[in-house]
C-alpha cells in the first residue's frame, strides 16, 4: 500500500490543470461508499482490508449508525497517469432520495461523475435522477457495474445467463441517456426559429 504525503497533495492544489473533481452518483445501497473506500485504500488512507467495512466518507455518527450516506463528503486522492500527478477531489453523495439537495449541489460542483449500478437491482429510480443531473450539469458519467459476483452467488446465473443480463443493464443505462439526448434534441429544435419568406 502506497501513501502519498499531504505536502505532495498542496503542492498539486497549484496546478488547476491537474485538478479534476468527481462525484460518485447512485441509487440507494448500490456501492458508492464502498467504491470510494477502495479508492482512498488505493492512496494508503485507509488498508484495503477495511474498505467498504470502514465507510470512512460517512463521517457523521447517524450516518455509520444508519449505514447509509447523508450528507456529502469529499476527499483529496492523488492520481498518477504516466509521468503526470493528478488531484482528485473525489465526492461522495447521498443515495436516498431524501437527501437529493446534496446530489445536486455535488453534481454542480463536479468535472465528471462515476455512476454505480448494481447489477442484480439494475437501473432504480435515483439512477435516473442522478443519469439526469449528470447531462443538465453537462458533466462526462463513466458507468460502473457494482457487485456483479451477486449473479453468481446469489442468482446462480451461468456466464452466459450473467452475460445477458449485463448487457440488459448496459441497455436500460443507454436507453435513459438517449431519453436525455432525445429530448434535448427537441427541446433545441422547438427553439429554433423557422426563417420567414
Amino acid at each position: 500500500m502506497r501513501t502519498i504525503k499531504s505536502e505532495h497533495i498542496a503542492t498539486l492544489q497549484h496546478n488547476p490543470a491537474n485538478i479534476r473533481n468527481i462525484c460518485i452518483l447512485a441509487h440507494v445501497d448500490h456501492g458508492k461508499t464502498t467504491i470510494a473506500d477502495s479508492l482512498i485504500a488505493s492512496n494508503g488512507i485507509i488498508s484495503q482490508r477495511l474498505a467498504g467495512k470502514l465507510r470512512y466518507m460517512d463521517s457523521r455518527p447517524d450516518e455509520q449508525m444508519r449505514g447509509i450516506t447523508m450528507k456529502s463528503s469529499a476527499i483529496s486522492l492523488h492520481y498518477k497517469n504516466d509521468n503526470s500527478d493528478h488531484l482528485i477531489n473525489l465526492i461522495d453523495s447521498p443515495g436516498h432520495v431524501d437527501f437529493s439537495s446534496e446530489v445536486s449541489t455535488a453534481v454542480r460542483l463536479c468535472d465528471g461523475a462515476i455512476i454505480v449500478v448494481d447489477v442484480v437491482e439494475g437501473v432504480c429510480p435515483q439512477t435516473h435522477v442522478v443519469l439526469r443531473q449528470a447531462w443538465l450539469e453537462n458533466i462526462k458519467p463513466v458507468l460502473v457495474l457494482n457487485k456483479i459476483d451477486r449473479l453468481i452467488t446469489e442468482l446462480k446465473q451461468s456466464p452466459m445467463e450473467a452475460h445477458l443480463h449485463l448487457q440488459q443493464i448496459l441497455e436500460q443505462v443507454n436507453a435513459v441517456t438517449g431519453t436525455l439526448f432525445a429530448s434535448d434534441v427537441m427541446e433545441k429544435s422547438a427553439n429554433v426559429s423557422i426563417p420567414q419568406m
